[in-house]
């Protein structure tokens, strides 16, 4: 394998098929990584006369750019080799590096799920006050019906007399 070299980002083209495979949640993620341990997997690319053309390494390549980093760590491999891209999925290094980075999204996906409910739990408290039992027979309910909570006025003479009657009044 070659030795890692710097390479200036500008200088290295990226060919169009790979653009559409961006992904930014993934950038984010290893623009954490390289920041909190650094550029650990070398980019690949091949030379096309004075420019370089990114192989593989879309990912890291967007996420030193976003740090606003001039440079990034690659290899320089043959055009034979970048033809068998496929390949590349069997080093250990990537393999490695796809671990890592499944590690990284899992911990920050757990990480989110605990702040969110921390915040969940601490404003459900806040917005809701305690219920408190009243008194025996006593009603809380604030939208039943008054007719529910309260006697409804009779609507008809003869049911006036009845209620009169059931209450023990005089009509």
């Amino acid at each position: 394998m070659p030795k890692p070299e710097s390479f200036p980002i500008e200088k290295i083209f990226v060919p169009t098929k790979q653009k559409k495979t961006l992904n930014p949640e993934t950038v984010a993620e290893i623009a954490e990584s390289i920041l909190d341990i650094g550029q650990q997997a070398p980019i690949s690319v091949r030379r096309d006369g004075d420019r370089l053309v990114l192989v593989e390494g879309l990912h890291r390549l967007e996420a030193c750019k976003a740090l606003g980093e001039a440079t990034i760590l690659g290899v320089v491999v043959s055009a034979e080799f970048a033809e068998h891209k496929p390949l590349l999925a069997e080093r250990p290094e990537v393999e490695a590096e796809r671990i890592k980075m499944a590690r990284l999204k899992q911990l920050r996906l757990e990480k989110e799920a605990a702040e969110a409910s921390t915040s969940a739990l601490k404003g459900h408290g806040a917005t809701e006050a305690p219920r408190s039992r009243g008194m025996k027979g006593g009603r809380d309910n604030a939208k039943a019906s008054p007719a529910r909570t309260a006697k409804a006025p009779p609507k008809t003479l003869s049911a006036w007399i009845t209620q009169q009657k059931g209450s023990g009044g005089r009509y």
